[in-house]
């Protein structure tokens, strides 16, 4: 369950990420030649904040799809984008990073895992 979590919340940063750098490089630009436009520096800043939303979304695409065939890797990835999360995504990243490190930090979730891991691979 909780991959999917991390699924649906990457595809609304794909979303909200398309949507920022698409709102960027064409509305900006074009009132940007306006008189009274928004600043120049605009851009570019909105251009790099969505690049890095998309980057987010892509690694919580590969975490979630990494969860989802459980993959040793996964639940070192998935905490490493809990905790980034928790404050980048307020409040259904923070919800989502609580849930995670809830449900993938203790040492017996640790060994849960590690069975499914070896259950697969076997």
């Amino acid at each position: 369950m909780l991959s999917l979590f991390w699924l649906a919340l990457s595809a609304f940063n794909t979303i909200g990420g398309i949507a920022l750098y698409v709102v960027a490089n064409t509305v900006l630009v074009h009132k940007a030649a306006q008189e009274g436009g928004p600043p120049a520096f605009l851009t570019p800043l909105l251009s790099a904040v969505a690049i890095l939303l998309l980057a987010k979304a892509a690694f919580g695409f590969i975490a979630g799809w990494g969860l989802l065939q459980h993959e040793h890797w996964a639940r070192v990835v998935v905490l490493v984008l809990a905790f980034v999360t928790l404050f980048t995504n307020i409040p259904f990243g923070t919800a989502l990073g609580i849930y995670t490190m809830w449900v993938l930090l203790p040492a017996e979730s640790e060994q849960e895992y590690d069975a499914l891991v070896a259950a697969r691979a076997a």
